[in-house]
């Protein structure tokens, strides 16, 4: 089941509702590492912007009926990312809002070809640390059922990375309040989309 959230299309800032305006019917897509705060962040940015929210992870195990570590440990991870990439392709053709992919998605080329199509994409870039300390809070995360998670995380950081800078739109995901976070998500999408100063060092610290 598609998760949302309440619009507020009369409560949107100008800046927000140009934003809007200029994403038209495509998507803003959030990339990133498992802990970056994709869904966390996700949700905010979706409120402020007045657009409806979705997280591909839930919709994979809403349309399979399956937790994604069932998924992993029933058909392994080739039969995940054949399901993942499906319904990433179904969601872009939704109309505009706020997608948060999993960590894996972006990998692949298929994907990353109809994103760049079809949507905005924004990578939350955080340091291996950060990571590895948020993740250890979850137990639900197939790819770090490993001895060594550390090693697993920066194993995934040199293969992912260089194709996540592939993103539109960068921001440091980092351990600080999650508006600030998505602030700076707000101001670079109206400096992307509508050609806005950049925001400065003094605005974003």
């Amino acid at each position: 089941m598609s998760e949302t959230v309440p619009t507020a299309t009369a409560g949107r800032s100008p800046e927000e509702a140009e934003i809007v305006a200029a994403l038209g019917e495509r998507p803003v897509v959030l990339i990133g590492m498992m802990g970056a705060g994709k869904s966390t962040v996700g949700r905010r940015l979706a409120l402020r912007l007045g657009l409806p929210f979705l997280d591909a992870d839930t919709e994979i195990e809403s349309a399979a009926a399956m937790t994604i570590p069932e998924i992993f440990e029933t058909h392994g991870e080739p039969h995940f990312r054949d399901g993942e990439a499906r319904v990433i392709a179904r969601l872009l053709d939704g109309g505009t809002k706020v997608l948060a992919t999993g960590g894996g998605a972006f990998m692949r080329e298929e994907t990353r070809d109809r994103i760049r199509e079809k949507a905005i994409s924004m990578w939350l870039e955080a340091e291996a640390d950060v990571i590895l300390r948020r993740v250890k809070r979850r137990a639900d995360r197939p790819l770090l059922k490993t001895p060594d998670p550390a090693g697993t995380i920066a194993r995934l950081i040199a293969e992912r990375y260089p194709l996540y800078r592939e993103a539109d739109i960068t921001i440091a995901s980092r351990d600080v309040p999650h508006e600030k976070i998505v602030d700076e998500c707000v101001a670079a999408l109206h400096h992307y989309l509508c050609g806005a100063p950049a925001p400065t060092l003094s605005e974003t610290s």
